[in-house]
């Protein structure tokens, strides 16, 4: 007797589905880790990984110097807020325009001059300086929920970028060693954006611009570097024949 097609809504076709689902963002989150430079099946030594993760020093200067001339100015002149934020706008847009003359890949740069644009227009609407920092509070709510419910449900962002890269799809799930080490670092990723939000959040209640915007770049580069060599570094040891 032939079997009968998986129905919508029996146990086969939400496991199709929910297979298919977790394919897609495993490749849409693992396209962004390649594009980063961060590939487990490519041969990097971890400083260069972590390197390229955060873009080079251009990297570093597009996502530093915004916020620092904003900081900056605002606590020499905190009148008018227009000038700290058309600067730093202006220096968002300046690294944009460089490189598309360069026509080296501006997503990166673009995208910051949107988010520094979105978040100026948002402080200057309100008339206050820490709604600057508005759009970065949500970013970290939304990406430390995101890990953290992504490691409960037992479907780790983590591992899914890496079954993506290293051609498993989600067979990850059917080894323990694997959910377990995607599980920690999944939680890990969460607690660095809960972490900036825990401090951060009480800052901007407080309406202390400038110290908010001095941890948010401590909070930055200086905790995102070592985390990603951290998780390069477990993922690689996940998978040492696969890179041989």
């Amino acid at each position: 007797m032939s079997s009968q097609p998986p129905q919508p809504g029996d146990s086969r076709s939400d496991e199709r589905d929910e297979t298919s689902a977790s394919d897609v963002l495993g490749a849409a989150i693992g396209g962004v880790a390649r594009r980063a430079g961060i590939d487990p099946a490519e041969e990097a030594t971890t400083g260069d990984v972590v390197w390229k993760a955060m873009g080079g020093m251009r990297g570093v200067l597009e996502s530093i110097l915004p916020s620092l001339v904003f900081v900056v100015v605002y606590t020499l002149w905190p009148d008018p807020l227009i000038l700290s934020l058309g600067l730093s706008v202006g220096i968002a847009a300046v690294f944009t325009i460089v490189r598309f003359a360069q026509k080296s890949p501006p997503s990166a740069a673009l995208g910051g001059l949107v988010a520094a644009a979105a978040a100026a227009a948002l402080a200057l609407f309100t008339g206050q300086g820490r709604d600057n920092f508005v759009i970065g509070l949500v970013t970290n709510a939304v990406y430390g929920t995101a890990f953290l419910v992504s490691a409960v449900i037992g479907w780790s962002l983590i591992g899914l970028a890496a079954g993506f890269l290293m051609n498993e799809g989600t067979q990850w799930r059917q080894d323990r060693r694997k959910r377990r080490v995607f599980l920690w670092l999944a939680i890990a990723w969460a607690a660095l954006f809960y972490a900036r939000l825990a401090v951060q959040l009480p800052l901007y209640l407080a309406n202390e611009t400038t110290l908010l915007g001095t941890l948010k770049l401590l909070m930055g580069l200086p905790l995102f570097a070592p985390l990603v060599a951290v998780t390069w570094l477990a993922v690689r040891a996940l998978y040492p024949a696969r890179r041989a």
